[in-house]
């Protein structure tokens, strides 16, 4: 076993001691990869203001063996809302097709050189490249006997705080019941979600910071209202101290979201707007949002997250670390990112799957929310070990 390296940044020594434990190494190369769709269900009905409630979410596992019996593990999401088409079977045919055979026979430690041909095989699709990237730095950490975190240059905070999700709920005291019940949790940030009826949704936000004086409010319309429907509605919460408006119009909508931002004092946060870097600078060009949200799925895993982190950090930009409903694998991946990010992060819904959205997860020790944050693992790579058992119940190829 090796020995832990210091905590905190990474020094020069331990930047020596990581090349040499990599140099030390017998050559290993990866030798299958492995996709396992499962079918996570929800607590309650997950809803948000565009499609139904869904019962459960499908997600995917990619596992990458090698011959050094030593595996790595990453997950993403189809989605199939707003900024995302991906399917299961779309998913696995990318993977197994086009992306597997850029893969396989290569080191894992060849993560950024991997992550380029992946981009070149197959133009953007980062729902099918982020599973892919992640049990790249699961790996690598694992062979190395170190957390991602190191790999990203080191531990810079020990834990990060999670945002409570208010899904929408069929009448205002559920939901107001359900936020009550985040923080009895210790949870102090909040994110509304609207779209539906403003009117209903001005009473919850009024409701909401009665009750939570000195939480932090934030509101998301995932991308379902028009533009007079949003600045209506914006203005009439403005009064109720809102930290930010999440994604209010469209995804290609960017000129709208600049307008907003012109003409409503709540800062907009972009998310279904934003994939790829250009998404990004575009954004920042327009000055259409002051706030992201990034997702491991959505926006490549750790590889890409860390370009879109650094590009807003230059904007001057806040940085709101999300996920799509998770199991522990794809939150471990943000928590690492975070852990080794230098700057200041929101409270975000990085880790919405495990604070009580999901009523299953797919890992033996599943991450836990303890007054509203999750801390972050030394253990070895992502710090999350698979439950076969579990994961036999919740696949659905079987």
């Amino acid at each position: 076993m090796n020995d832990p390296l210091p905590p905190g940044g990474v020094t020069q020594a331990s930047r020596e001691a990581l090349a040499a434990r990599a140099s030390a190494l017998p050559p290993i190369r990866i030798t299958r990869v492995e996709t396992i769709p499962i079918r996570v269900p929800f607590r309650v009905p997950f809803k948000i203001a565009s499609g139904g409630a869904r019962p459960s979410s499908e997600n995917l596992l990619v596992r990458l063996h090698t011959d050094a019996g030593v595996t790595g593990v990453g997950e993403t999401q189809a989605w199939r809302r707003l900024g995302s088409s991906e399917t299961i079977g779309s998913l696995t045919a990318a993977i197994d097709g086009l992306l597997a055979p850029q893969v396989v026979g290569r080191s894992p430690f060849a993560i950024a050189a991997i992550m380029h041909d992946l981009d070149a095989a197959l133009y953007h699709s980062y729902y099918a490249k982020a599973p892919i990237g992640d049990a790249l730095y699961d790996l690598a950490g694992k062979l190395l006997g170190v957390p991602v975190h190191t790999l990203l240059g080191g531990r810079c905070r020990d834990e990060l705080g999670a945002c409570a999700v208010l899904t929408i709920k069929p009448t205002l005291e559920e939901t107001v019941a359900g936020a009550e019940e985040f923080a009895a949790r210790g949870f102090t940030s909040f994110t509304i979600k609207i779209g539906i009826d403003p009117g209903s949704e001005v009473k919850l936000v009024r409701r909401l910071r009665e009750r939570f004086p000195e939480a932090i409010l934030r509101v998301d319309a995932n991308a379902s209202l028009g533009f007079d429907a949003a600045l209506a509605l914006l203005r009439r919460i403005e009064p109720f101290d809102i930290d930010a408006a999440e994604q209010p119009v469209a995804p290609d909508d960017i000129e709208g979201l600049a307008e907003l931002a012109r003409r409503v004092a709540i800062p907009i946060m972009a998310d279904e707007s934003l994939s790829s870097p250009q998404d990004l600078l575009a954004i920042i060009a327009r000055r259409a949002a002051t706030v992201l949200q990034t997702k491991v799925a959505k926006n490549g895993g750790i590889f890409n997250m860390r370009k879109l982190w650094t590009i807003a950090d230059a904007a001057g930009m806040r940085i709101y670390p999300g996920n799509h409903p998770s199991t522990s694998v794809a939150t471990a991946s943000v928590l690492h990112l975070a852990a080794a990010w230098p700057g200041e992060l929101l409270h975000g819904p990085f880790a919405v799957g495990v604070t009580g959205a999901f009523a299953a997860d797919v890992v033996e020790a599943p991450l836990r929310v303890d007054n509203g944050a999750v801390r972050v693992s030394d253990q070895p790579g992502l710090g999350v070990t698979l439950d076969e058992d579990a994961i036999a119940t919740l696949r659905i190829d079987r």
